[in-house]
């Protein structure tokens, strides 16, 4: 079967929820029995967003082959259970690197590099590239950015273009844009998106499908003036409502014909969609019989969404034991002492120390661990937060006062995470261990009793790691050293000894959790703050 492609923009404002919207079509698609896989193009120069500030990207989702990725492939993970390489994430610095190293090695033979055709050729040859690597009978692309913003010009020209060469039937263009609701005449307004639908149709692209975000049901009018002057049909005209919860957006979108209009535009077979997994996990969201707080203690909370995945798993964890999971964001710097400490977590739950590169606020995710561990409440530390967990054990028990990370203090006397041997002398992004790798589990260890096997494979995305030079202290203490990588000989996770449930890994759990299928670790910790460890 040839290749099917649905192209997703935005218009009007950012932050409308395309990101939402495509892995709602993943899942509405995949439901019918049709093979999936969606990618996001962002037009900005990075080449991806692992040496991004999280204030200004964001998470940063690793995939499983490695790849540093943008967040909104973390929401199509989590809907259409499709895992996802690096080659799913193009940025406008991929393109623009390929063609100049092109250039370099004189593969375009003297000719003239230009915008057209080279860079829209670039764009199209890795979106025609994924349906060729993946085999999926639909390619879900979504275009960041909003229509009409200079830099993203290029991937709305690729697109255009590339309809006529898969051919018209197997192309749909849907446009999202926001239709804003003035109060005091108590009105949606369709202007705005009338010029966002004329800005595209300007780039040479008539939207198949608009989706209007806004917060009012769209009325018959509404509709009849946007079919006007969009020149779409009236089934193709899509009601996005705000939703409690991002998991219930498929369902209204479905229930909206968004899955309908796709399958007739791409002449797919309408059958009736496999939803009532997830319909039932939506229903258990909305009903929870009890609630937890959980306190997040990290160093960009200020952004919720640099804790996107975390956020998202603790919320699948609640939802599977049927309970409210309450994030209470901490930011470490607040934690200046014991006292303190006490006074921002006396109240949760369980705690959680998420991953984070640099010493800003580590003194306090190692008060947090400290009060976990002594206080006997429930502590998941990951990536950065199974470190400060391992300081705070060397420091406070094993009586090596000043140990640290190398990563925080070169001269520490008491390196308990370094780099390896191997890592030494390599500029950093050299040594980042990054994408899937293995973790055999002890037998008895409560993360044999989460995953109930003992050879896992888990995405890893650090530099530093448990010094071995201190394993046989930490095997002599209540530390428990429980998860091993059985090619380079590191550790991958500890636990307390004793403790209700004390776990700290170095790899991130997070990107493998799914809503409707949360990840073991996290599902035995919300379980454990329910007292159900």
């Amino acid at each position: 079967m040839k290749a099917k492609y649905i192209f997703i923009t935005g218009g009007v404002v950012s932050s409308l929820g395309k990101g939402i919207t495509a892995a709602s079509i993943g899942l509405l698609l995949k439901s019918r029995g049709v093979k999936v896989v969606n990618q996001k193009f962002d037009p900005y120069l990075n080449i991806d967003p692992g040496t991004m500030n999280p204030y200004q990207h964001g998470e940063v989702f690793v995939t499983e082959d490695g790849g540093e990725t943008d967040l909104d492939l973390g929401h199509y993970e989590r809907f259409t259970d499709v895992p996802l390489r690096r080659f799913n994430n193009t940025t406008a610095g991929k393109v623009y690197l390929a063609i100049l190293d092109r250039e370099r090695a004189g593969g375009y033979h003297g000719n003239t590099v230009q915008a057209i055709p080279h860079v829209t050729d670039e764009i199209q040859d890795r979106i025609l590239g994924t349906a060729a690597e993946t085999g999926a009978e639909v390619v879900i692309t979504e275009i960041g950015g909003t229509v009409g913003d200079i830099e993203s010009l290029p991937f709305v020209e690729a697109i255009r273009q590339i309809k006529y060469k898969v051919g018209k039937e197997n192309c749909v263009f849907v446009h999202l844009g926001l239709l804003p609701y003035l109060k005091e005449c108590g009105e949606l307004k369709t202007k705005p998106m009338q010029h966002s639908v004329k800005e595209l149709l300007g780039f040479g692209i008539q939207p198949d499908i608009i989706m209007c975000r806004s917060e009012k049901p769209l009325t018959k009018s509404i509709r009849e003036k946007l079919g006007l002057f969009c020149n779409v049909e009236q089934d193709a005209i899509i009601e996005n409502l705000s939703a409690k919860s991002i998991y219930e957006v498929p369902l209204m979108l479905e229930a909206a014909g968004l899955g309908k209009s796709l399958c007739k535009l791409l002449g797919l077979s309408d059958s009736p969609p496999a939803l009532e997994e997830w319909k039932e996990m939506v229903q258990r969201f909305y009903r929870p019989e009890r609630e937890t707080t959980i306190a997040l203690v990290g160093k960009y909370v200020e952004l919720h969404d640099a804790y996107l995945s975390v956020a998202e798993a603790l919320t699948a964890g609640g939802i599977f034991h049927g309970a409210k999971v309450k994030i209470e964001w901490i930011d470490a710097e607040r934690i200046t002492d014991e006292a303190k400490a006490a006074e921002l977590l006396g109240k949760a739950n369980g705690i959680i120390v998420p991953g984070g590169f640099g010493d800003r606020g580590t003194a306090g995710m190692v008060l947090a661990a400290k009060f976990a561990r002594e206080r006997k409440v429930p502590y998941f530390g990951i990536c950065l937060g199974m470190q400060i967990a391992v300081i705070e054990f060397a420091r406070d028990v094993l009586g090596m006062a000043g140990a640290n990370s190398s990563e925080f203090d070169a001269a520490t006397e008491y390196p308990v995470i370094d780099l390896m041997p191997d890592q030494q002398g390599v500029k950093l992004g050299g040594t980042l261990r990054l994408g899937v790798c293995r973790c055999v589990i002890a037998e008895g260890s409560l993360a044999e009793r989460a995953y109930k096997i003992h050879d896992i494979q888990e995405r890893h995305r650090h530099r530093y790691e448990f010094n071995n030079l201190y394993r046989p202290q930490f095997e002599a203490s209540e530390m428990a050293l429980t998860g091993r990588n059985p090619e380079r000989n590191l550790i991958e996770i500890v636990e307390i000894k004793g403790h209700p449930w004390f776990v700290g890994v170095q790899f991130h759990p997070e990107f493998a959790s799914r809503p409707n299928r949360p990840h073991p670790l996290f599902r035995d910790f919300i379980g454990a703050t329910l007292g159900r460890g």
